[in-house]
């Protein structure tokens, strides 16, 4: 009984103190950096919790362990299976073909670069 009091305890002084500590350190890196770089204003720990909210909701931060959409499905590994076994249908030849194209495609951007600071 006493070893679950303990952890109860833990829990209740440890999560309070990890938010703050890190809402401490976000508001920081922020008055640190963002009004430096882009005239931004200073913000309170407060406002600091805001923004961290705000970005929770709008990029989706409440997706539970492992993220994957709404349903449920992952589809950053549905998407690498699919172009895998796109990739094993190809022929040789086709394989051939698009490596080529790929490697001329960033070549000649590498190489318009680096002409034009010539």
């Amino acid at each position: 009984m006493k070893h679950r009091i303990l952890i109860i305890a833990k829990i209740i002084i440890g999560v309070p103190l990890v938010i703050f500590a890190l809402g401490f350190i976000t508001m920081s890196l922020w008055n640190w950096l963002v009004p430096a770089l882009f005239n931004g204003p200073f913000i309170n720990l407060w406002q600091t919790f805001g923004i961290v909210l705000l970005s929770k909701i709008l990029f989706g931060g409440f997706k539970g362990k492992g993220g994957g959409c709404c349903c449920g499905n992952n589809h950053r590994h549905g998407w690498k299976e699919h172009m895998k076994a796109k990739w094993d249908n190809l022929s040789t030849e086709e394989r051939t073909n698009l490596r080529n194209k790929f490697f001329n495609k960033c070549y000649s951007r590498h190489s318009d670069s680096s002409d034009s600071t010539k």
